[in-house]
């Protein structure tokens, strides 16, 4: 598949409108398109009076990453994954920490290319367990998304999808009937943060939260950026924890991270690593089961603990698995437990490595 053959894969999720332009069902933008022209995502793009996906088998670079970086802590700890993303993003994050691929609007800059099938059998090389659509939002390339964790499946590879939630109910339903884990970037809990901060509205991903947990087979963990004098307040905290408790119950993991300044946010100072413990307190009180924190040196909050015995189960720094108790079957050696999450046999920490990727189409 050459350049120009990939950028002419047709879309899903459109329909035509009345006044001749054509709409994308794909979020809640509802980007109304003429021809040529892009949604703000800016890699759906109206061709020939059809919408195309022109970042279809064209990635932004390969990585094999610990899982722990997605970060999911509870789903094949210890296991390394085959990461990769495109270009584009359908949020529009003052804060966005990967703004040279979630903003690019080079299109060239995509000289990786790789169909669904070579990806697998990448991962499948290099001993990953699963492959991970993360970087930029797999929302805005769901089609190559889908059809990578299809070749995935056919080899025994799971599919991990690290995501802000963004999107409508039907291909919502599409995306994640295909995906084993995800990782949704809860980004505050207030309305007036989302839309002043990236440019989206909070009800949407809230929504792809409870339907996540509730309607799918899909593993889910949360996690939360907390930026100073912006989403960090103990009131904001609070309400947020309570919604997941009540709302999806106190066995969600919950990753509370810290902000370095990038982008339009320059100004903003990093986020200490005391507002990370604060905001664990906090989640932790509210009864939450698993809450860790991420981007800091912090062993305690990188730690798994029995809800049943407070036994420390899987001990970690950073990204890095320091030991794992768990036993085969996900429950705690000590009290017999069963720790919520995905587990297989865990046999030694993939380790903080980032190892960069090469893959021919």
């Amino acid at each position: 598949m050459n350049p120009q053959q990939q950028q002419r894969v047709e879309a899903r999720w459109w329909h035509r409108l009345e006044d001749g332009r054509i709409q994308c069902d794909l979020c809640p933008r509802d980007c109304r398109l003429h021809e040529g022209q892009r949604g703000l995502c800016f890699v759906r793009q109206r061709v020939d009076d059809a919408m195309v996906l022109t970042t279809y088998g064209r990635s932004s670079g390969f990585c094999i990453d610990p899982i722990e970086k997605k970060p999911l802590n509870h789903f094949m700890p210890g296991s390394s994954v085959l990461s990769f993303g495109t270009a584009g993003c359908n949020l529009a994050c003052k804060f966005c920490q990967n703004w040279d691929i979630s903003k690019s609007r080079e299109m060239d800059r995509l000289a990786d290319a790789a169909s669904p099938e070579r990806i697998a059998q990448a991962a499948r090389a290099r001993g990953a367990a699963s492959v991970a659509f993360t970087y930029n939002d797999p929302v805005i390339f769901a089609e190559y998304a889908m059809d990578c964790a299809d070749a995935c499946h056919a080899l025994g590879i799971h599919s991990v999808a690290v995501t802000a939630g963004y999107m409508h109910a039907a291909p919502r339903r599409d995306f994640y009937a295909k995906m084993d884990a995800a990782n949704v970037d809860l980004k505050g809990f207030t309305e007036q943060f989302y839309f002043q901060q990236t440019g989206a509205h909070l009800a949407p991903v809230l929504d792809t939260l409870a339907y996540l947990h509730h309607q799918t087979d899909c593993w889910l963990e949360i996690t939360n950026l907390l930026i100073p004098q912006h989403n960090d307040s103990d009131t904001e905290i609070d309400a947020m924890t309570r919604w997941i408790a009540d709302t999806l119950g106190l066995d969600v993991p919950l990753h509370f991270t810290a902000f370095h300044p990038d982008y339009k946010m320059l100004d903003v100072p990093p986020t200490p690593a005391a507002t990370l413990r604060r905001a664990r307190a906090i989640a932790l009180a509210n009864g939450l089961h698993y809450v860790y924190t991420g981007n800091v040196h912090d062993v305690e909050g990188g730690t798994t603990f029995c809800p049943g015995c407070r036994a420390a189960l899987v001990r970690r720094d950073w990204y890095e698995v320091l030991q794992c108790e768990l036993r085969d079957d996900g429950r705690c050696p000590h009290c017999g437990t069963a720790i919520a999450g995905r587990f297989g046999a865990f046999r030694s920490g993939f380790g903080r490595r980032r190892i960069p990727v090469r893959l021919t189409a």
